[in-house]
């Protein structure tokens, strides 16, 4: 059984089509790739997943404009396409959001220790050794301002601030952005040291390179359509993808 299904996902912003049709699945085990341009719905898909878009829709309701949200999404065999943030959340569904997010005017130890909120004292320290063994410029900057961090600190703080809830499933969105290729590459090799702990991961990004250098599966989203499915070889080794989707 897949850890993650989503089964003919539809999402609309006031009558725009962001996702349509939109099925895909993330296994047990797997680090997970879904690439595509600016546009192409990547991050309404993991907001969809998280239960952010049904959030916008409550607090929206009312207000000119309509959001809807249609299809399955089920994840560790529950649907979970009803569900609030807070609710997916304690059921082991991390997102990472697009430009990272930290709580800016809080130390990095303190925007860790609210990533485990819900956690004991004793496992918040657990967890803190093992965020630290990950990404040792954490520990180096545990008492900096997080608003001061580099693109790059504050993306390995958001993967950190999100494994402090241990998650089941770590969605990240974007890690990219903003980040000049040397950076980039550390980040993408955080990522995959992630996953190699035993977190699967599904990550949402431009830089089709890098995703397909550690993907096990990926989609290509296009205008709010899944458009091919497979390895990155597979994907890079088809020219009509290449040119058309992927930038290669």
């Amino acid at each position: 059984m897949p850890l993650l299904e989503i089964r003919d996902l539809k999402v609309t912003y006031d009558r725009a089509v962001l996702l349509n049709g939109v099925t895909l699945q993330a296994g047990q085990q797997e680090l997970v790739g879904v690439v595509g341009p600016n546009g192409a719905g990547k991050s309404t898909l993991l907001r969809a997943i998280s239960g952010l878009v049904l959030w916008e829709k409550w607090a929206q309701r009312g207000t000119r404009g309509e959001i809807t949200l249609e299809g399955q999404i089920i994840f560790n065999g529950e649907r979970i396409d009803s569900l609030p943030p807070h609710e997916v959340v304690r059921r082991g569904l991390l997102h990472c959001p697009e430009r990272r997010r930290p709580f800016r005017e809080l130390t990095v130890l303190e925007n860790l220790r609210a990533g485990g909120y819900r956690s004991s004292s004793q496992e918040i320290r657990e967890r803190l050794d093992q965020v630290y063994q990950l990404f040792p410029v954490l520990y180096e900057r545990r008492r900096q301002i997080a608003g001061t961090l580099s693109g790059g600190e504050q993306q390995m703080l958001a993967i950190g601030r999100a494994l402090m809830s241990r998650p089941k499933l770590l969605c990240i969105d974007e890690p990219s952005l903003g980040l000049g290729p040397k950076i980039c590459t550390q980040v993408f090799d955080a990522i995959a040291a992630v996953h190699k702990t035993g977190v699967p991961i599904l990550v949402v990004e431009q830089d089709v390179s890098q995703v397909f250098r550690l993907a096990d599966r990926n989609y290509i989203l296009s205008q709010g359509r899944v458009v091919s499915e497979g390895s990155g070889a597979r994907l890079t080794a088809d020219d009509t993808l290449r040119a058309t989707y992927l930038g290669l």
